[in-house]
């Protein structure tokens, strides 16, 4: 059964200024394009799109870019009511348009100053889905609260996803990184991850899919999603699939997560939630608006 919030999703929530053209270096770059940004707002924002009801929690700064991201979320149809505006200023990186990893510059600022104050813990009974990141636990105070909302998330019956976008520029004591990922494994959490960011954190360059599904079941995850550049891996300790790319993915894994994790609400199997996270990596391809959730179930059908 539905509950009455689909997901409360925790952590980034910043501007990337990506340079207009294909560039090597930030040195190249003359002209830069502003997109409101973060992991977990871009899911909040793709289940929202999906007829969810998204709520997101993070940190602003009380500036002109906090209003733009905030303004953002509204109109995308994201509850705002955990966004807070402090005094340090809105987080910005800068980036290189890249068909392959792109060149970053992180300017961090209010997105880390997470307080407790913002999270509903009364209505964590109503809330289906608690997601986050590897970007949001690189930096306190948000890591550690975030790691106490995502142990009450889990008490409360809610499914702790996270995404591991490790990047070294951003977190970049991999020891504690892996550490703060194992932590959230242990609340049965849901692992998505990029064979990219796997060789970035775990230093490993020819991951086994199977291997990396087992590595995170044995430390608690209850579900694992490997993204891979042929396609998508998906694991639950008793089940594995694969499903192949069927067009360039690059850049779709947050609406991958979000046809997963509504197909997951709406209790479809491990299989067919891989599924209808690929159909709506494709849909976002072509489609900036509302997606009609019936789009993603239809090779279910």
């Amino acid at each position: 059964m539905r509950r009455t919030i689909d997901i409360l999703s925790a952590g980034e929530l910043l501007v990337d200024f990506i340079t207009a053209e294909f560039v090597q270096t930030l040195d190249e770059g003359m002209l830069f394009k502003r997109i409101p940004s973060g992991n977990p707002a871009t899911l909040a924002i793709n289940m929202a799109r999906l007829g969810n009801k998204a709520m997101l929690a993070a940190t602003v700064g009380n500036d002109d870019m906090g209003g733009v991201l905030i303004n953002h979320l509204n109109r995308s149809g994201v509850d705002t009511s955990c966004v807070a505006q402090v005094e340090d200023p809105t987080t910005l990186i800068l980036a290189t348009r890249s068909a392959t990893a792109a060149n970053l510059q992180v300017y961090r600022g209010a997105d880390s100053m997470l307080s407790i104050r913002q999270f509903p813990f009364q209505s964590f009974d109503n809330i289906g889905v608690f997601h986050t990141t590897c970007f949001a636990l690189s930096k306190n105070p948000s890591q550690h609260v975030i790691l106490q909302a995502a142990e009450r998330a889990q008490r409360a019956g809610c499914l702790v996803s996270i995404d591991v976008n490790y990047s070294n520029k951003i977190f970049p004591d991999r020891i504690e990184a892996k550490k703060a990922v194992s932590e959230i494994c242990r609340y049965k959490a849901l692992i998505k991850i990029s064979d990219a960011d796997w060789k970035r954190l775990y230093e490993d360059n020819a991951p086994a899919p199977e291997a990396v599904i087992e590595h995170f079941m044995k430390i608690g995850a209850s579900q694992v999603c490997f993204a891979t550049d042929k396609g998508y891996w998906v694991g639950n300790g008793s089940e594995t699939h694969s499903l192949p790319h069927r067009q360039e993915a690059a850049g779709t894994g947050d609406a991958f997560l979000a046809g997963y994790l509504t197909a997951y609400l709406d209790e479809k199997s491990i299989l067919d939630s891989a599924v209808a996270g690929r159909r709506m990596a494709e849909l976002k391809v072509s489609l900036s608006e509302k997606v009609d959730r019936s789009m993603i179930y239809e090779e279910l059908e």
